[in-house]
């Protein structure tokens, strides 16, 4: 996956952005990670899982220049071929709500 690919359009610039410390229109790759073979349950091949790639970045070229929080999820060796979520804040700090309690119910540490 591109770190500058995220949304798949050409950025524009914003006269009205929240984002802390910019001036002026954000897009910015946060984090992203390609599954590998290692990542997979061992019986991966048997329930036909597929290895996925995910993304993360900030963006505020929206009309409203409210900034939200990209996530990208798609096929390893698909490019351009996935889904992107447009997230709210709000619905950004629920779904991070959401792994961490998954993390706890599964035993391990949810971290920071």
């Amino acid at each position: 996956m591109s770190r500058s690919k995220h949304t798949g359009r050409a950025p524009q610039r914003t006269q009205r952005c929240r984002v802390a410390g910019h001036a002026e229109g954000v897009r910015r790759s946060i984090d992203d990670y390609p599954f590998t073979a290692d990542d997979m349950p061992s019986d991966a091949d048997e329930l036909d899982l597929q290895q996925i790639s995910w993304g993360v970045a900030i963006t505020d070229d929206y009309d409203d220049a409210e900034p939200r929080v990209l996530l990208t999820v798609e096929e390893v060796g698909s490019p351009g071929q996935g889904q992107i979520a447009h997230l709210s804040p709000i619905v950004a700090r629920r779904l991070r709500l959401a792994i961490r309690d998954a993390l706890v119910e599964i035993g391990e540490d949810p971290g920071r």
